[in-house]
This record gives structure tokens, sequence and C-alpha cells, in this order.
């Protein structure tokens, strides 16, 4: 399917503290990442897997991050109260509400999520299937 999901950033220490909250609720843990001369990262895995990763990098150009308008990284919750706590978590932690949790019929039978923004407004959902 991807082998990882790449976001930018302008605070690499904040929204490391915004997708740790956010992320353990949905099984994922911090990687360490060796420096290779690229640009300052943090990564998430599942510990169950080594792939998908999931890393916040800050522009390896220097120039300041954007958001990307219309696109969008989904998380999949082991659950609805998964999608709660991680929703909650990432509020908590300098997160922007655009959907609270609940049920989205509209998507499909039994399609739960949230909708949030990050810290540096890059859109989120989180999903139980």
């Amino acid at each position: 399917m991807f082998s990882h999901i790449t976001v930018g950033t302008s605070d690499l220490a904040r929204s490391t503290c915004f997708y740790d909250a956010m992320l353990a609720p949905l099984g994922f843990i911090q990687r360490p990442v060796t420096p290779d001369g690229g640009p300052l990262s943090s990564c998430w895995i599942n510990p169950k897997t080594s792939l998908p990763r999931f890393y916040v990098y800050e522009p390896l150009d220097g120039a300041a991050m954007n958001a990307g308008n219309g696109s969008m990284t989904a998380f999949i919750a082991p659950s609805e109260e998964a999608v709660r706590k991680a929703f909650s978590a990432a509020i908590k932690n300098g997160g922007t509400t655009v959907g609270d949790p609940g049920p989205r019929p509209k998507y499909g039978k039994g399609y739960y999520g949230a909708y949030l923004l990050d810290p540096d407004i890059s859109n989120i959902l989180i999903v139980s299937l």
C-alpha cells in the first residue's frame, strides 16, 4: 500500500509532542531517527510492523512550512474509543477540531471519525471502520 507518510512542521518539538499524544491511543510509538544529513525529523511506527511509518520533518530547504491545501493524513484507530482518546489528546496538545468524533454514515456503515488540524494546520482524520 504505502511505506510512509511525511508531513512538514515549523516547530519539530511542538509537533513531536502533538503526534506522540495523538498516536499513542492508536498503538504507534516513536522510533529513533538516525541523522543522515537530511532535515530534522521524528518518526512513529506500529511496534508490530516495520511499515508503514509516519514522519514529521522540518523543511529541508529552510523555507517556511505550509500545509498542503486539499491533502489529509488519515489514521485508522482500533475502536471508536481510540478515536475519541486520540482526538482528545490531539486537542490538548495544540490541535484544532474541524469535526468532533462521531458517526459518518455517508462514508459507510460503521464509519466513525474525527477531523482536526495539527499545530501546523495539516489536515488529519482519525477513523474507526
